[in-house]
């Protein structure tokens, strides 16, 4: 059978799931996060990809990304996911795949999913009940977003940088925003579009207009 086609929509953003091959971990010790993320921030760069929001989990990966060119999130996971998987391999003694299959994403059309996408991927530590509170987990981008400190790998979405008018009141209700938590119909339609990713990669949370506009 097929693969479903992968929607490619340069200049809106995705939130991107790339999970471990049989739920294995793909994280063994904080030098492959650090390796992972030096890699992103390189093949971003290379395929003009901006990122905006990531967590890396144990065995898991959420990114929030906007592509600028036509195929540049593809190209940008393949070449992190191809030599990131080399190094694990090398340096575990192991052979074979780490991910489950191809990465997954979702087309995300308006500001208000696209600032609930992003506190989703950053509470995630949270609900995975590995911190109290996301500020606590380091492989996020909560202390970026939320702290203003520094991080050569993101790029604010215009919809986030909206928030205040200035760095300090862009922190201060940001933090006020993840704090309120992830009203019940928000995780619902978010944990229905990673559902969908499963069977048909590219499922859209956003405007029927949007869908309309692309020929969905």
């Amino acid at each position: 059978m097929p693969r479903p086609r992968r929607i490619d929509a340069p200049g809106y953003p995705q939130h991107v799931v790339q999970r471990g091959n049989n739920r294995q971990r793909v994280f063994f010790a904080d030098g492959d996060r650090v390796a992972y993320l030096r890699l992103l921030c390189h093949h971003a760069d290379q395929q003009h990809c901006r990122v905006h929001a990531y967590v890396l989990m144990d065995n898991h990966v959420h990114l929030l990304a906007t592509p600028d060119l036509c195929g540049g999130l593809s190209r940008m996971m393949q070449a992190v996911n191809r030599t990131y998987v080399r190094r694990v391999n090398d340096r575990q003694g192991r052979t074979g795949t780490l991910w489950e299959g191809r990465f997954h994403s979702t087309v995300v059309d308006t500001d208000r999913y696209l600032l609930a996408c992003q506190r989703y991927i950053e509470l995630n530590p949270v609900r995975a009940g590995k911190v109290a509170h996301p500020g606590d987990y380091r492989w996020s981008s909560y202390r970026a977003n939320a702290r203003g400190r520094p991080n050569a790998l993101l790029e604010p979405h215009s919809a986030f940088e909206l928030m205040g008018s200035d760095a300090d009141e862009r922190c201060r209700r940001y933090v006020e925003f993840i704090e309120a938590g992830i009203p019940a119909g928000d995780l619902l339609a978010i944990r229905r579009a990673l559902q969908s990713q499963r069977r048909l990669s590219g499922m859209l949370v956003g405007s029927d207009p949007f869908r309309v506009a692309k020929g969905i």
